[in-house]
């Protein structure tokens, strides 16, 4: 059982991450709801996926995986970069930005790609598969919302700075998932 609940934790670091990179600009507590839901819903399904694919679709899914979650996240950090970079501060009367749900659902692909993977080892565990999936969403929604919390809250007090920084560390994810895959 704890190898499931280390999966789980496991498989959350990136989302968590990512959430926390996405809320520091400033985010509406019902968007950080929204993105940990998808983020928790995403690695269960992905997982869900896995399993029910089997072996047969994992070495398909490891020749590519790692592309498209590197590309999604450079795509959007550096859009989180543009955004920082172009922030004049006169827009802080509007109130906190929307997530739009074309963001959403391509963090939540891009984070729960390995999730797709992993789903392929459930049978190998010592918890029924149903378990484990439901641990991998959950953990991914408790850890994602209180990633973005605690960063929306740090967001508030350094502003633009740490925006570049969640942008900046969003490549980064992507390029560290990039690196693992290809060495």
């Amino acid at each position: 059982m704890l190898d499931v609940v280390i999966l789980a934790v496991a498989l959350a670091m990136d989302a968590t991450a990512v959430a926390a990179a996405r809320a520091v600009a400033g985010a509406a507590r019902r968007d950080l709801v929204v993105l940990a839901l998808a983020f928790g819903a995403f690695q269960a399904g992905m997982a869900a996926i896995g399993l029910v694919a089997g072996t047969t679709a994992a070495a398909w899914v490891a020749s590519w995986d790692h592309w498209l979650a590197f590309g999604l996240l450079v795509l959007i950090g550096g859009k989180m970069l543009v955004e920082a970079w172009r922030d004049d501060g006169d827009d802080a009367a509007a109130g906190p930005p929307r997530q739009d749900l074309r963001t959403v659902i391509l963090l939540s692909v891009a984070t729960s790609i390995d999730a797709l993977a992993a789903g392929v080892t459930l049978p190998t565990l010592a918890a029924p598969p149903a378990l484990a999936l439901a641990l991998i969403g959950a953990a991914s929604f408790l850890l994602s919302l209180a990633g973005a919390r605690l960063a929306s809250a740090l967001g508030a007090h350094l502003g633009r700075k740490l925006e570049l920084a969640g942008g900046l560390a969003l490549i980064a994810i992507g390029v560290k998932i990039l690196v693992e895959h290809l060495g």
